[in-house]
């Protein structure tokens, strides 16, 4: 019997292509977003507001190409709305990955992001609860790390000091998912994503920013000099990851939080070189002092994951960049 996979932030980078996948294992999937076709709904902190508008409904037509997959609309920050979605569907597993994402984002309009990210994910919880929900997976962030020197980052690690309001949020989320298995035994899987890319990646973060300011001849603000590192994630490593987890059933009976990321900080700089290979451009680099809510490095420890699932693929920045900039070639073309 198909076991039913509710997944929220279908229209997102991550849930899109987890929809697919997952569809693909032969799960029965209803994809849920606050999008709506009709009347473009978006929150109205989202930058480069046009670009974006086009990238989600993209994202869904691409998503929706395949029938067998249930799109349904749902504001979850509105506790009706969201009793009445699980109780419509009646999910065996849920995937939530609906937010309000971005670091820098959050040290501009902080309360963007109190409706998604925490009364939304309260909303999403106490259903699981109220429901009986037997895996609940969320998506958690290496920003819950902080500032840290010592690599790589385990779920062990103090996650006490964060750097970002978002940060903060994601570490709200990990508390509340715990103090739900606490109190009523309500299980829950925390994804702590790892700087994510790939096609149909977000518009504002480093790897397709950067891709299409060198299209441009546009130049680049390297923060902190150019020197910060990150555990550089490819999207379709990210995806078998989160698959797997919920194929072998981990998330049931615990509340714990895992690492999506493999031990392999690249600094910017470094990046950049590769990513405008990648183009066969020149980049115009400026370097700029570290930003507020910035941290140097980020590290994982796939430790854990690798003990849950076995050994997960590693996709090389080169190869993900790659397919990456083809695919934001065919989005955006050049000349467009």
């Amino acid at each position: 019997m198909k076991r039913k996979v509710l997944i929220t932030g279908a229209a997102g980078f991550i849930g899109s292509h987890l929809a697919c996948k997952l569809h693909s294992m032969n799960f029965e999937v209803i994809a849920c977003d606050k999008f709506n076709f009709r009347n473009h709904f978006f929150d109205v902190g989202d930058t480069n507001h046009l670009k974006l508008q086009r990238l989600r409904q993209d994202r869904l037509a691409n998503l929706l190409k395949n029938q067998l997959i249930e799109y349904q609309v749902c504001d979850l920050s509105d506790r009706s709305l969201v009793q009445q979605l699980f109780k419509r569907n009646q999910p065996d597993v849920v995937v939530h990955l609906a937010a309000q994402a971005g670091v820098r984002h959050s040290v501009q309009a902080p309360m963007d992001f109190v409706n998604s990210n925490l009364v939304g994910f309260a909303n999403v919880l106490d259903a699981c609860k109220e429901f009986g929900i037997a895996e609940f997976l969320y998506a958690s962030s290496s920003s819950v790390y902080g500032a840290r020197s010592e690599a790589p980052f385990k779920e062990t690690d103090r996650t006490d000091k964060p750097e970002s309001f978002y940060a903060a949020t994601k570490m709200a989320n990990e508390a509340m998912a715990l103090a739900y298995h606490a109190q009523y035994k309500t299980p829950s899987l925390g994804l702590r994503f790892f700087t994510v890319y790939g096609p149909w990646g977000r518009l504002d973060m480093a790897p397709i920013l950067f891709a299409q300011k060198i299209k441009l001849r546009q130049p680049l603000q390297l923060f902190g000099n150019g020197l910060l590192k990150r555990d550089f994630t490819y999207v379709d490593d990210t995806v078998y990851a989160i698959s797997k987890l919920i194929e072998l059933e981990i998330g049931k009976n615990k509340s714990e939080v895992v690492n999506i990321g493999h031990s392999n900080p690249v600094q910017v700089t470094d990046f950049v070189n590769e990513l405008s290979e990648c183009l066969k451009i020149d980049p115009i680099v400026q370097f700029a002092p570290m930003q507020i809510s910035d941290v140097p490095l980020t590290c994982a420890s796939d430790e854990k994951l690798v003990k849950w699932i076995g050994q997960w693929p590693n996709t090389s920045l080169k190869v993900g960049l790659r397919e990456m900039t083809n695919w934001l070639e065919q989005w955006q073309p050049s000349n467009s």
